[in-house]
C-alpha cells in the first residue's frame, strides 16, 4: 500500500502547469497578429494610441462603409474597454467585406491579447480569439452547385 501512495504523489507533482502568456512586441513597441474568416487574410498591428484605425491605409469607416461591419471591427475593443487607447492598422486581402470585417476583428483580438496578456479571458469568452471555420462548400461533380442536384425526369 505505501508503494501505491508514493505513485500517487509523483503523479500529482508532474501535472503540466497552466501556459503563461508573455507580452509580444517588436522594436517598434506594436503587437502582430495575422486574423482569418473565410477567404480573407488580415495582418494587424497594435500599438498604444489616440484610437485611429486604419485598414489598407484608408480610415475604417471609409473602407467598410456599412455601419454593420464598423460594429464588429469595434467588438473587441469594446469588449477589453479598451475604446481609444490602441492605434490600429491592417492590410487585408481576399474575400468579400463581411470576410474581410471578420478577419480583421479576429486579428484586432489576438494582438489585444498578445500586447495585454491579461485580456485574453475576457476576448476569449467573447469568443473573438476563435477563427470562424466556416468555408464555402465545394461544388461537387454530378450536382448543380455544391448540395442541389438535378432536376429530376422520370421519363
Amino acid at each position: 500500500m505505501a508503494d501505491l501512495s508514493a505513485l500517487k504523489d509523483i503523479a500529482t507533482t508532474a501535472e503540466p502547469a497552466a501556459p503563461v502568456h508573455v507580452k509580444k512586441v517588436d522594436a517598434q513597441g506594436r503587437s502582430y497578429a495575422t486574423g482569418k474568416r473565410k477567404d480573407a487574410v488580415a495582418r494587424v498591428w497594435v500599438k498604444p494610441g489616440s484610437g485611429k484605425i486604419t485598414i489598407n491605409g484608408k480610415p475604417y469607416a471609409a473602407y467598410f462603409a456599412r455601419p454593420v461591419l464598423q460594429m464588429i471591427l469595434q467588438q473587441p475593443i469594446v469588449a477589453a474597454a479598451r475604446d481609444g487607447q490602441f492605434d490600429i492598422d491592417a492590410t487585408v486581402a481576399g474575400g468579400g467585406l463581411s470576410g474581410q470585417a471578420g478577419a480583421v476583428r479576429h486579428g484586432i483580438a489576438k494582438a489585444l491579447t498578445y500586447f495585454e496578456p491579461g485580456l485574453r479571458s475576457v476576448l476569449k469568452r467573447g469568443g473573438f480569439l476563435t477563427r470562424d471555420s466556416r468555408v464555402v462548400e465545394r461544388k461537387k461533380y454530378g450536382r448543380a452547385k455544391a448540395r442541389r442536384s438535378f432536376q429530376f425526369s422520370k421519363r
